[in-house]
């Protein structure tokens, strides 16, 4: 007996099938080169154009905000010159400075001490001040390395110059993460991309599940209108969500010895604007997809650009200008930026409230999206 009998049958039959299944076909040949475009073209593991600000009281200061020192300024400009940093702002005080730094606006901080210009001029040690955000260990490391080059070229600079001069001291302060641990830095990031597995992928089979199982046309003869038959699948997984929010931080607190600086409830208050954006975006996808194994391909396409443009792994400050303005339409973009907030910089309502605004309306405008979606089901 011929053990391949039939199997040009079976290979016609296949593609045929594999023909007919067009989103099969297109999730096959765009989700590679989906991955590549981002891969490419918005990842950039180089440190460029990190947001620094400038607090100088080495002189006075002018209208412009800029400080009256000539040696400072002469510093200030080797740091523009640099392509790592990006001076967007001159403080004009340490509560300033922090805030800046807490908030997150600002990744590095350079402070000149008011005897800065004055120790040149006596031919002492000047010292420069450089803190540091340690809540992205990259960005951390390369500001570090790249402001003590620049201050002993400086300091050569001025060696070579004049015979009496004596060199700048740059002296780094890394902040939120001193000790650079690698989970200090990773793991309140990963809370924004684990949640999205309780959130998105759950509720993505919810209405699948009622197609597929053909309890759909049930729904559709009862008085449920379609906005409350949204808010009732998504319920029970909101409250999953926030669970698994506080499962995730006592975890990483005593198990991963990750610090909490700020507060435990504001993070899980905030978080919950993050569970309903993702929730309701699980509830579109369910209203598009046929089955399960499409609804999961649909989440798959949700969750690459949460990993690649939130800023999680990559420095979003070095993408494109086209991917950087994408990264704004991811919700993990937002939740990273609160988690590491509130876990490492200690921030409070009054840094992030705006990152919260922001994922409760997109979380409406997508429960909307996924009413109509269910509406035109309907009809």
């Amino acid at each position: 007996m011929n053990p391949m009998l039939g199997f040009r049958a079976m290979v016609y039959k296949e593609v045929l099938h594999a023909l007919r299944d067009r989103f099969a076909l297109i999730f096959a040949f765009m989700m590679p080169l989906f991955q590549m475009v981002i891969l490419g073209f918005a990842v950039d593991t180089n440190v460029r154009q990190v947001p620094t600000a400038i607090f100088d009281q080495s002189g006075l200061t002018s209208g412009d905000g800029t400080a009256g020192s000539s040696a400072s300024r002469e510093f200030i400009d080797r740091l523009r010159n640099a392509d790592t940093f990006h001076v967007y702002k001159f403080v004009h005080s340490d509560a300033e400075m922090n805030e800046e730094m807490v908030a997150g606006r600002a990744r590095v901080a350079v402070k000149f001490p008011p005897e800065f210009a004055r120790d040149l001029l006596r031919g002492e040690t000047a010292q420069v001040l450089v803190l540091v955000d340690g809540s992205d260990s990259s960005v951390a490391g390369q500001a570090v390395t790249v402001t003590g080059q620049i201050g002993l070229d400086e300091s050569l600079r001025r060696l070579l110059g004049e015979q009496a001069a004596r060199p700048i001291e740059v002296r780094p302060k890394i902040m939120f993460n001193p000790a650079s641990r690698s989970p200090n830095f990773f793991l309140p990031g990963m809370v924004a991309i684990l949640l999205i597995f309780v959130t998105t992928m759950l509720t993505a089979f919810s209405v699948v599940r009622e197609k597929e199982r053909g309890t759909l046309e049930q729904l559709l003869v009862t008085p449920v209108r379609p906005l409350a038959l949204m808010l009732g699948k998504i319920t029970p997984y909101f409250a999953l969500g926030v669970a698994e929010v506080c499962a995730l931080l006592l975890f990483m607190n005593f198990v991963f010895e990750v610090p909490i600086h700020g507060n435990p409830l504001l993070l899980t208050l905030l978080s919950s604007c993050y569970l309903f954006v993702n929730l309701t975006i699980g509830v579109l996808i369910s209203t598009k997809a046929n089955s399960q194994a499409e609804a999961m391909q649909l989440a798959m396409m949700i969750m690459l650009p949460s990993i690649f443009l939130s800023g999680y792994i990559f420095p979003r400050d070095n993408m494109p200008w086209i991917f950087f303005g994408l990264s704004y339409l991811v919700p993990a973009t937002y939740m990273v930026n609160i988690s590491r907030g509130v876990i490492l910089r200690g921030a409070g309502p009054a840094e992030l409230w705006l990152d919260a605004l922001v994922l409760f309306v997109l979380g409406v405008v997508v429960l909307l999206l996924a009413v109509r979606r269910f509406k035109s089901m309907i009809v």
